[in-house]
Order: structure tokens, then sequence, then C-alpha cells
């Protein structure tokens, strides 16, 4: 590996980490195309493998940041990262199976539609005291389990770490606030990734020098992005607004690179 393609790693780590802390998701729908167009992995299998690795440290890296400043809800997050697993180790199975820019190409439309659907104004901010009880279980746990598995067999057949669809599925599951479902999404985000990660090195599909790279740049750009995180969730609405913002143009362009190459 020559020192120009360590620091196109490093640097494209760096944007990576700094999305995680800023959205709690777009990592690994990030980190494939810099791996592939930027750092120039030839393989998409591999490029996959390697963000799925890098991704999951991340996101781990970020949660701690996150759960310092109490933005974790760590019982909801827990059962659906638990519930997601099982799914996530399926999917990755299928999506292995399946040719990568057909998953991308899919994932940027589903992408776009989320984010579009992230804009709706919302009568309030969420619950900030909501909390997985004995009391609340009855309701709340379906919705986590169900979202959850949902969500890990999303994550594990597209490659992703899942944070553009566990977000929204963690406020829809429980009305938690967003800078809430973003810290939360974390949990799934690192779980998620490792489970990925293991089948694609199964496979032999992970590149551990590159994957190295990538979460020393992450720790830098998620320091950046949590910071930023929390500056903006005291703002109305600013922060669903560069979610929804990031979320469509990353879909779009997905779409768009897939399309005219």
């Amino acid at each position: 590996m020559t020192l120009l393609h360590a620091a196109l790693g490093i640097g494209s780590g760096s944007l990576v980490g700094f999305t995680l802390g800023l959205i709690g998701g777009g990592g690994s729908i990030l980190a494939v195309p810099l791996l592939v167009y930027v750092v120039g992995v030839p393989s998409p299998h591999i490029a996959i493998g390697t963000s799925a690795v890098a991704v999951a440290a991340s996101a781990a890296l970020n949660l701690a940041g996150h759960a310092r400043a109490h933005t974790v809800k760590w019982p909801c997050a827990l059962v659906f990262a638990a519930s997601g697993i099982a799914g996530a180790a399926l999917g990755a199975q299928l999506g292995k199976l399946v040719d990568g820019a057909r998953l991308l190409a899919l994932f940027g439309v589903l992408m776009v539609v989320i984010g579009a659907l992230m804009l709706r104004p919302r009568k309030d901010g969420g619950d900030p005291d909501v909390k997985l009880t004995a009391t609340s279980s009855r309701e709340l746990l379906p919705w986590l389990i169900g979202s959850g598995l949902v969500v890990g067999a999303l994550s594990g057949f597209f490659g992703i770490g899942g944070g553009f669809v566990i977000v929204p599925g963690l406020i829809a599951a429980t009305a938690m606030p967003l800078i809430n479902a973003i810290g939360s999404s974390l949990v799934s985000v690192t779980a998620f990734g490792l489970t990925t990660a293991a089948s694609y090195a199964w496979s032999g599909f992970v590149d551990w020098p590159l994957a190295l790279l990538f979460i020393a740049g992450g720790a830098l750009g998620g320091l950046a992005g949590t910071r930023l995180a929390r500056h903006l969730s005291g703002h109305k609405n600013t922060l669903t607004r560069v979610f929804s913002g990031i979320v469509i143009v990353v879909g779009l362009y997905v779409i768009v690179r897939l399309t005219i190459g």
C-alpha cells in the first residue's frame, strides 16, 4: 500500500466517522463508494466487507461520545440491536449472492424515500422521557423487536451499518427525539456492522490494513461530528433537515453514479 492510498484511506475514514457522529448513520453507504472510487479497491464485495469492519469500529467510538452526552436510550437501543442481529446475519448471506451494483441502486432509492419522509413536519420534538419499563414494554417491545428484525435484515443484505434506516425505525417505534435516536442507533450500527463483517471476513472479503486506516480516520472525524450533532440538537428542526438532506443527496449520488457508470 502506497502513502497516497494510506492518506486516502485515513481521509475517507475521517469523513465516514464525521457522518456517523453527526447523524448516526451513513457510514457504510459512504464508505463503499469511497473505497471503490477514491481509494481504488477493485472488488465491491471486499469494499463492503472492509467498510463493515471499519464502520462497526467507528460507530462504537462515536457511541462512547453520545453515551457521555447522555443521548442514548440504552434499554430501547439494546432490544432493537439484539432483535436485528439475526436478521443481519441472514441478510449478509443473501447479499453476497446478489450483484453489488443492484443492491446499491435499490438502497439509493430507499435512502431518497426515507429522507423525504423524515422532512415531514412532526407535531412535537418527540418524547424525551420515553423508557422501556415493565409498564411500557407491552406497547414498545413489539415495535422495537419487529423494527429491529426488518432493519437488521436490510443492513446485512445491503452490507451497510443501517443507520439511515435505524434512526427512523427507532423514532417510529418509540417516538424518541431525533438526537436520542441518533445516539441509540449507534448501538445497532455497531452490532449489525460486526455481524456483517464477521460474515464477509469468513469469506475472505476484508482488507484488514485498510480497515485499520479507516478506523483511525473515523476516530478523528467522529469527535467533530458528535460535537456538531449536540450543537444542532438545540436548534428546532435543524438536525432533522441536515439528516434528511444528507440522506437524499447521498441516495441520489449512488443512483446517478450507478446509472452513468
